[in-house]
């Protein structure tokens, strides 16, 4: 009896397929790690903001779980998304749905209204940086990045 079985294909030190040499391993891009953090990140900033809606009341239960628990999901979603055709413009869109929910709930009939509102929109103003960091941070990196490798592969 044989503890170690046999696995098809070449070894660990074998020749990759088409007996060139391996090429540098793909790098991830940045701008795509940055944006998806940030787009999951916000999705749970936006879902406690909707516990906080739903416990003082500031709308009906059923609207406030369809709007807030839509958009959560939303954002992570996209976060997924983003390497598809429009997924950083839905990204961004997502951020203007997200103020816009903020700028709503100063229309709620209670008391505290204006200040959850004040804090929802501040919270949602750091993640738009977040999101214009992401954009033009994690772009550049990414475009250093290659120069640096295409020097690298000319030198």
């Amino acid at each position: 009896m044989t503890t170690a079985s046999s696995a098809p294909g070449p070894g660990p030190g074998a020749d990759p397929p088409g007996g060139g040499q391996p090429g540098p391993a793909r790098r991830r891009s940045v701008r795509h790690t940055f944006a998806a953090s940030t787009l999951v990140l916000e999705g749970l900033a936006v879902f406690f903001a909707t516990l906080v809606v739903f416990a003082l009341r500031m709308a009906p239960a059923g609207v406030v779980w369809a709007v807030g628990g839509s958009l959560a999901l939303v954002l992570v979603l996209l976060a997924g998304m983003l390497s598809r055709p429009g997924g950083y413009l839905a990204g961004s869109v997502a951020q203007v749905v997200v103020l816009a929910g903020g700028l709503v709930l100063f229309a709620a009939p209670i008391d505290d209204a204006a200040f959850v509102a004040g804090v929802t929109l501040v919270v949602g103003l750091v993640f738009v940086g977040l999101w214009v960091g992401a954009m033009r941070l994690g772009g550049r990196i990414d475009r250093e990045r290659a120069e640096w490798d295409a020097a690298q592969l000319d030198g």
